[in-house]
């Protein structure tokens, strides 16, 4: 596409793009050549966008109404046309005050969403880290009364998860600690996936060769890792933001067809989950992304890391006449500090 754009053509449809992106509206050929960077005559440039409308890059929306880019022109801008300059330091760091890496990975997520939703005015969406990478740290258990347990998960991301259990049989104080110490040594430092296989595999072993203690600890364990929350890998998505999408459209109806879209979350999830295996960013023009509530839409995304491995996916959903040299970076930084933030011990 590239080598069929001239120059000078570059030129027009770039200055046609960003004015429509501050605008909103078709841009005439006569504004255009009011323009002090254009040095030839308003006939010329009609003729120039005729030829671009010829190569789908361009379209009319109404009879003399001026010309809006498409989808493909649209793309072909961000692709060939867009300089994205490095974000100030200044705007980094108010983003780096927002994630605390002494926060819980929930915490760290939440204040991701709400800090690029706030930055860029538009809706955000984050997956929550993959439970396959958090490790558990620490198991503690705490007798409420004579069959019912406190079980108090210690996880590598800094969440304290709480379950109460049941029991068929009372355990003392002191066998409690006994048993959090057998368990703690068995699986500390493991993923959460792998425990939870390992504590079923172990269950499925000759108990004859188990001590009662260590039988009645695995017992414990199997109720405690019952939870849906270690179940696959328990990505969820956040949202925020989201009546920010009434400022894109007065289309009611497309509101309300993406509205429904976010709450569902499977197949935007299923949309996400194709980026995480990307680095840096990525960005779905209209159709693009293959779903058709965000037909009329642009998302632009970026995977973030914990440790170093592929985690989750941050991004915003806008109008596809979004300032993309603004919100790239955007995005970009927010993932790249949360990455850092992220780190599980």
């Amino acid at each position: 596409m590239e080598n069929d754009v001239d120059l000078r053509a570059q030129q027009l449809f770039k200055l046609l793009v960003e004015h429509y992106i501050a605008d909103g509206t078709p841009v005439a050929s006569k504004a255009l050549a009011m323009l002090p960077e254009v040095q030839v005559s308003s006939a010329t440039v009609r003729s120039v966008m005729g030829d671009l409308e010829a190569l789908g890059l361009v379209s009319s929306p109404h009879t003399s109404a001026g010309k809006v880019p498409t989808q493909l022109g649209l793309r072909f801008f961000v692709d060939t046309l867009l300089s994205v300059e490095p974000w100030q330091d200044a705007r980094t760091k108010e983003i780096e005050a927002e994630l605390n890496p002494d926060m819980s990975s929930s915490e760290l997520v939440n204040a991701a969403s709400n800090v690029l939703s706030q930055f860029t005015q538009m809706t955000c969406l984050i997956t929550t880290p993959r439970r396959n990478q958090v490790s558990l740290r620490q198991i503690e258990f705490l007798r409420l009364d004579e069959l019912r347990i406190l079980v108090i998960l210690v996880l590598s991301d800094r969440e304290v998860q709480n379950r109460v259990i049941h029991l068929d049989k009372p355990f003392s104080d002191n066998e409690l600690t006994q048993a959090a110490v057998l368990l703690n040594r068995e699986f500390g430092g493991k993923p959460l996936m792998q425990v939870r296989h390992s504590v079923v595999a172990s269950m499925q072993d000759d108990k004859d060769r188990m001590d009662e203690l260590m039988q009645r600890a695995l017992d414990m364990a199997a109720k405690a890792f019952e939870s849906k929350e270690v179940e696959g890998d328990g990505q969820e998505l956040l949202v925020s933001g989201e009546r920010r999408l009434l400022d894109f459209t007065p289309d009611t109806d497309k509101v309300k067809s993406l509205f429904e879209a976010i709450s569902k979350k499977g197949r935007v999830l299923h949309l996400l989950d194709q980026c995480i295996e990307s680095s840096g960013v990525q960005l779905f023009i209209g159709k693009e992304s293959g779903y058709r509530p965000l037909g009329d839409m642009s998302l632009v995304t970026s995977s973030y890391k914990v440790n170093g491995e592929l985690a989750g996916v941050l991004g915003v959903i806008g109008p596809t006449r979004m300032d993309y040299k603004d919100v790239i970076p955007v995005v970009d930084v927010t993932a790249r500090v949360l990455s850092a933030a992220m780190r599980y011990t």
